[in-house]
């Protein structure tokens, strides 16, 4: 693994390092949106730099992930009082109760047919959520798996990362589960993303980025820094991946070429103690990464 200073173009400041960026998504808008998991508020942020921010409606509700939405608002997860929030680009809010009380929703991503899809962190449940707000879970065949992150599939089904269990899950749209256990006992997958033919996801515990096939077939790749605590993971392209390493204060980056081994770079970040969490491909084609220490960093890809 080759290390490099990132190129990071300009790091905007958009809340207090005890607001805790955390999420953070491109929306259709044009802007990048964050959530601020520690004070109940979403941001909105311009390319340019300029920020707005959206106070909810429950201080305490811990949003948490988000993802733009079918319908074009984003959505995301409130962790703390167990609801799914939208908010238009315009600003304008609704929440959803999810039907598990003290579910704990914490993944979520867009479905096939209009759909929005979460975990159910405390609940070992995956829930859908139609865009008029019906909602629907599925129970899990694992106890205290702690399903984390999720994403809709090259096949259309969502697939999702069992954190306690070690394993990665695959739900249709009817509700039927498989469950496929990872090699590395202890790993503790979290993030997940697909590249279009393939799903990879990061190993928090065993420091590692991990890729499964349809078939279900999956390859571990160690990252060397046994401190690096990979949380979030975002395709750039086919074979092409990102994630934040959370303990390394650095963004990687995993390209795989047909019939070779992987490429792994890291790219150190600038601040110290940055604690970069989610990442997403902005809509200008650069990486940005939400810092829980109060910033967003944007970086060439």
């Amino acid at each position: 693994m080759s290390h490099q200073h990132a190129s990071v173009l300009r790091e905007f400041t958009v809340a207090g390092a005890q607001d805790g960026p955390y999420g953070i998504a491109a929306g259709a808008d044009g802007a990048l949106w964050v959530t601020l998991v520690h004070s109940g508020r979403i941001a909105r942020l311009a390319t340019d730099g300029a920020v707005e921010e959206f106070p909810l409606d429950a201080p305490d509700c811990r949003p948490t992930v988000i993802v733009p939405g079918p319908d074009g608002a984003l959505w995301f997860t409130r962790n703390g009082d167990h609801r799914i929030g939208r908010v238009t680009t315009d600003g304008e809010q609704t929440s959803f109760p999810v039907p598990t009380p003290e579910a704990g929703p914490y993944g979520i991503a867009p479905g096939p047919e209009d759909t929005v899809w979460y975990t159910a962190l405390s609940a070992d449940r995956i829930g859908r959520v139609t865009v008029d707000g019906g909602v629907t879970e599925f129970e899990l065949p694992v106890e205290g798996g702690f399903p984390s992150a999720l994403v809709q599939g090259p096949d259309g089904a969502l697939w999702f990362t069992l954190n306690q269990a070690d394993a990665i899950g695959r739900i249709t749209v009817d509700g039927d589960v498989t469950v496929h256990p990872l090699p590395t006992q202890g790993a503790g997958p979290v993030g997940i993303t697909s590249d279009g033919e393939a799903l990879w996801f990061v190993e928090i515990m065993a420091n590692a980025v991990g890729r499964i096939s349809l078939d279900g077939t999956v390859e571990e790749f160690p990252l060397p820094d046994p401190a690096a605590k990979p949380h979030a993971i975002v395709a750039a392209g086919r074979g092409d991946c990102w994630f934040t390493e959370w303990g390394g204060n650095r963004v990687g980056r995993i390209t795989a070429r047909p019939g070779e081994a992987p490429e792994i770079t890291g790219y150190d970040l600038a601040s110290p103690s940055s604690e970069p969490h989610g990442i997403t491909v902005g809509p200008d084609g650069a990486l940005w990464v939400a810092l829980e220490t109060g910033a967003v960093a944007r970086l060439h890809g």
